[in-house]
């Protein structure tokens, strides 16, 4: 017993000795915010209005997906500049050579760097960097290493005159593969039992955070066995207030994400509603644009990563036509083939997810409109094939909502009242058959595997791991996957 009241008088000690420090090292201005349970760096940036960059400098963050619950962060003043590599006045070491018009600088290095990463962001060579820093081994450098560079970062890469990316896409070797859309990631040996290879993860970029953000997502796929595709979003408002710069930054940022090596990169997501793309400037235009600039600095970081447009929010709402809020997507992918988008992608983006019939159906839907093409899957996929003949498809979500285990389903959603757990399970797989046996459809991503959100938007209704653990979508999409 004095043993175990000695241990917490130390714990409780030790909480208070780090609550000291933290409100030590507090300046004026700055907010100490502990960590909940569901927080990430993400959503603590957006609360204050403070960059993730800001934050986990402050608190020594090195990898920005990892903080934890209790953890206390010092949150920064908003609008203090952001961290960067910082000129320090130094004598270059002999035998080196600086770049022209170059500054002797320091950088930290970060998670997924390599030298010659870093040697091409700063306009440098790997043997300047190593001589210079004393680095015998040219491929061993780690996280928080402090690296004197002679350079300067290379201007942001511009698009080629006429718009246009290069190199052109190429054929996308393999055949039909199937995979999940994963929140948790706590089901990979249900998830193999599909017959997935797949997992995507969805990442938001808010304009400061370096590419090794993208790091932790990668790793979680690769050790658990699957390949990744990583559906990167940034900030509508940050590209309402300049979008020709953010064009370009954005791709900078998906360039950086490419050295490390994903499988697969879509492209911003439903780029064709107001949610996720400013009033006023949706059109299949305007996001072909940045697909060019994302494409031509993905590929020259990283030719092996599969560049998939981002996938509209299959709709009718807006009549056949484009309005402030959003167009529907029939109307938005015939924009983008316009703009020469065709050039600019490996592989054609597209959601499924309001279906109540089997996917082998392609008429007789007893709601409204019941002859739109989203309502059916053969729709959606002839109307993409028609515009984009010359790429496959990859559907980056498809799913069937059931409220079974669950509830009833909010009003907005009510379409989907009466599609049971064993009908979302058999027509997941006969979705998958089709795709497959159609040779137009290189990817299929379930969405989703592990929801447990539901609320106004029924996540976990559309998941495949249902309330009581069971996954009978496991068991029929496994038995499509293993038949060929």
């Amino acid at each position: 017993m004095r043993r175990f009241i000695l241990l917490i008088t130390l714990a409780v000690l030790m909480t208070l000795l780090i609550s000291t420090t933290v409100q030590a090292q507090q300046a004026p201005g700055e907010t100490v915010h502990v960590v909940q349970a569901g927080e990430n760096l993400f959503r603590i940036s957006l609360r204050y209005g403070v960059s993730m960059a800001n934050i986990a400098q402050r608190n020594g963050i090195s990898n920005f997906n990892l903080i934890f619950v209790g953890q206390r962060l010092i949150i920064p003043v908003p609008g203090s500049p952001p961290p960067g590599p910082t000129a320090v006045p130094s004598t270059p070491v002999p035998g080196t050579t600086p770049v022209p018009g170059g500054q002797i600088i320091q950088y930290t290095v970060q998670r997924g760097d390599t030298l010659g990463t870093i040697a091409r962001r700063f306009n440098t060579t790997v043997s300047d960097l190593a001589s210079r820093n004393r680095i015998a081994n040219p491929n061993r450098i780690f996280v928080g290493q402090v690296l004197t560079i002679s350079g300067s970062p290379l201007p942001p890469t511009q698009p080629p005159p006429g718009g246009q990316p290069t190199p052109p896409p190429v054929p996308i070797s393999g055949g039909f593969e199937l995979g999940g859309h994963v929140l948790g990631f706590g089901y990979p040996a249900q998830m193999r039992g599909a017959g997935m290879t797949w997992a995507k993860i969805q990442i938001r970029w808010d304009g400061s955070a370096p590419p090794s953000f993208a790091q932790g997502a990668i790793d979680s796929a690769r050790s658990k066995g699957f390949k990744v595709l990583l559906a990167v979003l940034g900030s509508p408002d940050q590209l309402r207030a300049n979008p020709t710069q953010y064009y370009q930054n954005f791709a900078n940022f998906l360039g950086g994400v490419a050295q490390l090596g994903p499988d697969a990169i879509e492209v911003w997501n439903e780029p064709n509603i107001n949610r996720e793309w400013p009033s006023g400037m949706i059109s299949g235009s305007n996001y072909a644009q940045m697909l060019a600039a994302a494409y031509g600095a993905i590929k020259r970081a990283n030719g092996n990563v599969l560049v998939v447009s981002g996938a509209p929010a299959p709709t009718g709402f807006f009549g056949g036509r484009c309005a402030a809020d959003g167009c529907d997507d029939d109307v938005f992918i015939r924009q983008m083939a316009q703009a020469g988008a065709a050039n600019s992608m490996d592989c054609v983006g597209l959601h499924y997810n309001e279906g109540i019939l089997s996917p082998s159906r392609t008429s007789g839907d007893p709601r409204g409109n019941s002859s739109h093409y989203s309502r059916y899957y053969q729709g959606m996929v002839n109307l993409y094939s028609s515009v984009f003949p010359s790429r496959p498809l990859c559907f980056t979500e498809l799913g069937y909502l059931s409220s079974e285990g669950y509830g009833p389903l909010p009003a907005a959603f009510s379409w989907a009242a009466n599609v049971t757990a064993q009908d979302q399970a058999v027509w997941l797989a006969e979705a998958a058959r089709l795709a497959r046996d159609s040779r137009r459809v290189r990817l299929m991503i379930i969405w989703n595997v592990d929801a447990t959100d539901y609320g106004a938007d029924p996540q976990a209704g559309y998941a495949i791991i249902r309330p009581n653990n069971t996954c009978n979508a496991c068991v029929t999409l496994g038995a499509v996957m293993s038949s060929r």
